[in-house]
């Protein structure tokens, strides 16, 4: 990243953040800010209200959630330890469990830090009053935003438009998730038209808030109860560019790297910046040989089939030409882009190529033995898979990447449009042609199978296998298996790994830990018990 509008913001966000944080309360609904910073003396100029967005950006999601997502998912198994997300999938949280409270307390903090600004920053009084109002809308839609993720996750949740004392925050009670949702389309459609587009935007800003970003957020927030109706409409008025102008980016492995941020395709990302604001998620996750740690969750076997053979084939389909005994060949271009497999060919950063072994017994030295599947809890992947999509190569040791990470991109719209046409008895030859065969045409599809309109016989299944191989890795299949139900089936069972076990069990594909889903509890989140016990109106959710 190389822009100073993102650099602004990490500089800042620490000072803030510590300045705000020194004053919260043990209540994560007591967002009464009563330090220097919400009165006169600090709110004297633009700078200062803007170091105050600055942190609210920084409060929008953060790396470890944007991956924890995808392990919440059937895309990726965790083989060391027992991490919260683990033990939710395994049907074994409680309400006293991390992941829900720090979730429910960093979306609060967040919504902390925008009601601030909203409530102050109109005592700067010299202030170009259409920064101002950018700014306010900037606030709000990082407020819906995070409202939004709340009552997706825990359904019913306490909804208020300013900072709470102290004794307001202990007696809040939960919202009903529809009034919430209806607060966050509606600040959605007002600031949609106050937001400026992607290209009105200054250089020195690009990567910030845009119309684009509070129509797409406004699709998802009808795409996640299936209002197919509302998300057509949506999501071809972003389509014709009513929000602004987007493409597909022309490469999909370039769309990942660091030299290509902010290119014509993306929405919102996460903001990141080399040796100022870093992730290091990845240094688990990719082969040790080549610079991994340990080894601490890997693709799924179940996501590897799901990519389809270079002439669009499904590998169970009639004419596939999928071989068994050679799996990885003749796949989806985007299969290698994203997963390591036996006898992958790594390429490095100064141009070399090295060869990972994940098969048993197939490596010929101790350098190449370190990635073979070992069995589970050891330090080598547990499913026989790494992940290449997201490396950085420009990262040093230790995988502290300053890459972007995607939110919000033109493919995602693209499909959440052939999806509602679908599902609305609208799918046709000229839709395909606008969604999925130009998505298939950049990941390097060649064949006309792959391209051509294949009518509508399993195009439900062709979608969500598209959804599924396009935006791996990027935090969306939990959402998209709890909207269509899947969640139920493919959460209830052993996932696996590689062929490389016992032929006798599950016919060689490694057996993974069985999952367990709920299908009367699962679909939420508890509420923090630590919250309950200071505030007795919050309600708990069903079976917690």
């Amino acid at each position: 990243m190389n822009n100073k509008f993102f650099k602004y913001i990490i500089r800042n966000t620490g000072m803030i953040c510590v300045a705000l944080i020194a004053f919260a309360s043990c209540n994560n609904l007591d967002l009464a800010p009563i330090d220097k910073y919400t009165d006169g003396n600090y709110w004297t100029s633009p700078e200062k209200a803007s170091s105050i967005l600055s942190m609210a950006y920084s409060q929008i999601l953060s790396s470890s959630y944007y991956f924890a997502n995808e392990r919440l998912s059937d895309n990726l198994y965790e083989g060391r330890g027992a991490s919260d997300e683990k033990l939710i999938t395994m049907g074994q949280a409680d309400a006293a469990l991390k992941r829900f409270e720090n979730e429910w307390a960093d979306c609060f903090a967040g919504i902390r830090t925008c009601h601030t600004l909203l409530e102050n920053i109109d005592n700067v009084t010299d202030m170009d009053e259409n920064l101002k109002t950018r700014m306010k809308a900037e606030a709000r839609f990082i407020r819906a935003f995070l409202f939004f993720r709340l009552t997706t996750w825990y359904g019913d949740v306490p909804l208020f438009t300013r900072n709470l004392t102290m004794p307001e925050s202990n007696e809040v009670s939960r919202t009903p998730h529809a009034e919430v949702v209806s607060f966050v389309r509606n600040e959605l459609n007002e600031i949609v038209t106050i937001l400026p587009t992607k290209q009105q935007y200054a250089e020195d800003d690009k990567g910030r808030i845009t119309q684009g970003a509070a129509a797409m957020l406004l699709a998802r927030t009808y795409l996640y109860e299936n209002d197919y109706s509302q998300v057509a409409s949506i999501c071809e008025k972003i389509i014709k560019g009513d929000y602004g102008q987007y493409e597909l980016f022309e490469s999909y492995k370039n769309l990942f790297l660091p030299d290509y941020e902010y290119n014509k395709e993306i929405i919102l990302d996460l903001g990141y910046a080399p040796n100022l604001r870093t992730w290091s998620d990845y240094y688990d996750a990719i082969p040790i040989s080549v610079g991994g740690r340990i080894h601490g969750f890997a693709p799924t076997q179940e996501l590897v089939d799901d990519y389809v053979m270079k002439n669009g084939k499904g590998i169970k389909e009639a004419g596939s030409e999928y071989d068994e005994n050679d799996p990885y060949v003749n796949r989806d271009p985007r299969f290698a882009v994203t997963i390591v497999y036996n006898e992958y060919k790594w390429e490095k950063s100064d141009g070399t190529v090295v060869t990972i072994y994940t098969k048993p017994e197939t490596s010929t030295t101790d350098a190449e033995k370190l990635d073979e599947y070992a069995g589970p809890g050891q330090n080598s992947s547990s499913t026989g898979y790494y992940l290449r999509k997201y490396f950085d190569p420009t990262a040093p040791q230790g995988m502290a990447s300053g890459l972007n990470l995607i939110l919000m991109r033109y493919a995602d719209v693209l499909l959440m449009y052939a999806e509602a046409k679908n599902e609305l008895g609208q799918m046709n030859e000229t839709v395909w042609n606008e969604t999925v065969k130009p998505i298939r045409a950049r990941a390097g599809f060649t064949d006309p199978q792959a391209l051509n309109y294949p009518g509508l016989s399993d195009m439900q299944n062709i979608i969500r296998r598209e959804r599924r191989c396009e935006l791996a890795m990027e935090g969306l299949r939990i959402f998209d298996i709890r909207r269509w139900k899947t969640i139920e089936t493919v959460q209830n069972t052993n996932l696996h790994g590689a062929k490389f076990g016992d032929l006798s069990i599950d016919n060689g594909y490694i057996r993974l830990d069985i999952r367990s889903f709920n299908k009367n509890r699962d679909y939420l989140f508890a509420v923090p018990l630590s919250q309950r016990g200071i505030d007795k109106n919050l309600t708990q959710n069903p079976g917690y």
